[in-house]
């Protein structure tokens, strides 16, 4: 069988765009692969009624990429570059050592955080997540398969970004995929509201993806390498490397445009009325979330990573020299201490716990109560249980294989429809509204099939449901 094949590149100076864009053509088969310059990438294959559609629709994909910069090459010249959220630069801090509780190891230099009264946790660039109890010791581990670059929560789900473009659910017992991000946008940070994700990426652009993993919309901000996106019901609000910008939740249109000047955003926080910019000139921005410059936190080095006490009763901040600051809601700093373990890249508190993830990999729990920051300060510290990742222990990975069962009394049943060239998801079981579709993993998706999902929860927004826990397929 003959068949056609086009190769582009995009790759671009000063730590920019490189990635690539393969498009076979097989008969009536279009087979496309994309990723970063020397990686695998991820593949589709699509196929079309006849020869000349599949070569009008390659060559459709292959104009776009041209027009976006793309430029035909042969495959090996270029090599492949390392990929990392920030630059690594994690320095030794003179200030006095954090009073740090206990400390985990998990092998690799650690974005993801999340923590709430039941579990821990920590995902890195080895791609593992660990899921801890409040002594740190592990309950449960995930496998992804590339690097993790934050951990976020939406009610009571739970998400996971990766550097292979996809953003995948951690509610159930296995990693589902939950959203695949476009090909050529180079994810940096995610958020998520009600089932709508918010994407910032290394051109400064922000996209909202929906429930049904469509996009809503992109827009370009005023910067470049866009570290910070948040979502709330009314906005998003995107840090760059020219300020903040704070866009409508349904169109895109810019609210209000914040510049900083002298640095670049590196970390984004927000409570009900306030956002923080942590930046690579020192400093922890806060405006209102009308747009208005409010109290400025002066660190000594660049803020890798921030966080709050509720409301901003105090403001926490973490720098690239290893230390961590607290400050009160008026921008007076209370005290500064050394980690032990690295730049904090993300951090959360969480009563008087202050948790970090750091560039060597630790998740680490800081006792942050005033008796025992006191003490710190004077040289008295806790003793610090550490605790290394388990060894040689099976960690679940993404799978698209799914358990059978023709059990329906525990749980809801679904059913997957077309709809035009859509496969869309509704709800059989008697009290929920039929008209209304599931937020529901693409990857498992068949026509026709059933499934029994652990719950069905309505959207806050309503209009549309969500798929929560384990899924099986109905026989």
């Amino acid at each position: 069988m003959s068949e056609e094949k086009t190769y582009l590149e995009l790759s671009e100076a000063n730590g920019g765009s490189h990635k690539f864009y393969e498009v076979v053509i097989k008969e009536t088969e279009v087979s496309i692969r994309y990723g970063r310059i020397g990686d695998q990438g991820q593949s589709q294959v699509k196929a079309y009624p006849t020869a000349e559609k599949a070569k009008a629709e390659a060559a459709k994909k292959i104009n776009e990429k041209l027009r976006k910069g793309y430029e035909p090459a042969v495959m090996g010249v270029r090599q492949k570059r390392s990929v990392t959220h920030r630059e690594i630069v994690s320095n030794r801090s003179t200030a006095n050592q954090a009073p740090v509780l206990w400390k985990f190891a998990s092998g690799s230099s650690a974005f993801g955080i999340f923590i709430d009264n039941e579990r821990c946790w920590v995902g890195n660039q080895a791609g593992q997540i660990f899921a801890l109890n409040h002594t740190g010791q592990v309950e449960s581990q995930f496998r992804l398969p590339d690097g993790v670059k934050c951990i976020v929560a939406d009610d009571g789900w739970l998400y996971a970004g990766c550097d292979d473009g996809k953003v995948y659910d951690l509610t159930g017992k296995i990693p589902r995929v939950a959203y695949e991000i476009a090909e050529d946008v180079d994810i940096f940070w995610l958020d998520i509201k009600d089932g709508i994700l918010g994407v910032s990426d290394d051109a400064g652009g922000v996209t909202t993806i929906n429930h049904e993993d469509e996009s809503q919309w992109s827009r370009k901000s005023s910067g470049s390498h866009g570290w910070m996106v948040r979502c709330d019901e009314i906005g998003v609000y995107h840090g760059h490397s020219s300020g903040v910008t704070m866009y409508d939740w349904e169109d895109g249109r810019v609210i209000w445009d914040q510049k900083i000047r002298g640095g670049s955003v590196l970390f984004g926080w927000q409570e009900e009325a306030t956002v923080y910019a942590g930046t690579s000139n020192g400093r922890v921005y806060s405006f209102t979330k009308k747009g208005e410059a409010s109290t400025i936190y002066q660190c000594d080095c660049g803020v890798y990573s921030c966080a709050t006490a509720e409301e901003g009763k105090y403001v926490f901040a973490g720098d690239n020299y290893s230390s961590i600051y607290c400050f009160n809601e008026q921008g007076d700093r209370l005290w500064k201490l050394g980690t032990g373990c690295g730049s904090a890249f993300s951090m959360q508190l969480l009563g008087d716990r202050l948790y970090i993830v750091t560039t060597d990999g630790s998740l680490a729990c800081i006792d942050a109560s005033e008796a025992a920051i006191q003490a710190a300060q004077t040289g008295t510290l806790p003793t610090t249980v550490d605790i290394k990742a388990p060894k040689n222990v099976a960690a679940a990975v993404p799978s698209n294989t799914l358990e059978t069962t023709s059990q329906t009394s525990q749980g809801v049943v679904v059913e997957c429809f077309q709809e035009g060239s859509k496969l869309r998801v509704r709800v059989l079981t008697p009290g929920f509204d039929p008209a209304w579709n599931v937020q529901f993993p693409k990857e498992i998706r068949q026509a026709g099939a059933r499934y029994i999902v652990e719950e069905v929860r309505e959207s806050s927004r309503g209009s549309f449901y969500r798929a929560y826990g384990d899924i099986k397929k109905l026989i």
